[in-house]
């Protein structure tokens, strides 16, 4: 299924999913892998530690967020494609991000953490049906399907790089 076949759009989440083509979901996970929107690994490794100002996340903090980010949405999207009806909360990305110990690793042990997460991301939608993949639950206090959430986990990383090619590459 491809990003027009997500009805309702869900809004907030629309922010990620926009910056996503008009893909099949699988066609979009190849595009979309973290090899590809992460690639330039070397500028990554150069702004080690480096924030653009006060209070901010650095790079790796930031692959960290990414990573958990997908986790969390894999979770929702398998509860919803097993029609779980449940509504599931929120999270707090600044109490997730406080908590963490990604000052201690290398962008390299991040990286493979992230294609490590993708490639369980990828099974668990090879794994849903047209009829699960649509199923709508509800987080975040909006009704959202795991196609959508699909595509929150693709569109959220671009999000992320866009920011640091923005505001982190100047402090090269």
């Amino acid at each position: 299924m491809k990003k027009s076949d997500i009805n309702p759009m869900p809004p907030f989440f629309d922010r990620y999913i926009n910056l996503v083509e008009d893909l099949d979901i699988f066609e979009a996970f190849n595009q979309y892998s973290p090899e590809t929107v992460y690639g330039d690994l070397a500028k990554l490794k150069e702004l080690g530690n480096k924030i653009y100002a006060e209070d901010k996340w650095t790079v790796k903090d930031i692959l960290q967020h990414v990573i958990d980010n997908e986790r969390i949405m894999s979770y929702r999207a398998l509860r919803f494609s097993r029609n779980d009806q449940t509504t599931l909360p929120g999270y707090d990305e600044q109490v997730f991000g406080a908590n963490t110990m990604a000052d201690q690793r290398t962008i390299d042990d991040l990286m493979e953490e992230f294609k490590t997460v993708r490639l369980a991301t990828i099974a668990l939608f090879r794994n849903m049906d047209e009829t699960m993949i649509v199923r709508l639950g509800i987080a975040y206090q909006t009704q959202i399907s795991p196609l959508a959430l699909g595509f929150v986990i693709l569109g959220h990383p671009v999000h992320h790089m866009n920011v640091i090619r923005e505001r982190y590459y100047s402090l090269l």
